[in-house]
């Protein structure tokens, strides 16, 4: 049973990482996009490519209600926070409660 204790461990790890990252992309595309920046730029595509698919459903989902301000970018990072708390510290805890161990 230790085998999968130690996947999920290691899957709760890895997801911690990516999110950890990629809420850091969030943060930075929405402090770019502030400046106005040049949309032809490698960077500002990069980011605008690997955000937009995230925050094209929440704009959907929740519209321009505050009027000109996104606040697509806040609730991803609220999102990410949520699923960081309770997703991962629930396959940390179920990982060591199935090795028969103590959390560290």
């Amino acid at each position: 049973m230790f085998i999968v204790a130690n996947l999920i461990l290691a899957v709760a790890q890895i997801l911690d990482i990516v999110l950890s990252v990629y809420m850091w992309v969030v943060i930075i595309a929405a402090l770019i996009s502030w400046v106005s920046p040049d949309p032809y730029n490698p960077i500002v595509r990069l980011l605008y490519a690997i955000t937009e698919p995230v925050f094209r459903p929440v704009r959907k989902l929740i519209g321009f209600r505050l009027g000109p301000v996104d606040i697509s970018p806040m609730v991803v990072v609220l999102a990410i926070i949520f699923i960081r708390t309770f997703v991962i510290s629930s396959l940390i805890e179920l990982g060591y409660k199935l090795k028969g161990g103590a959390l560290p």
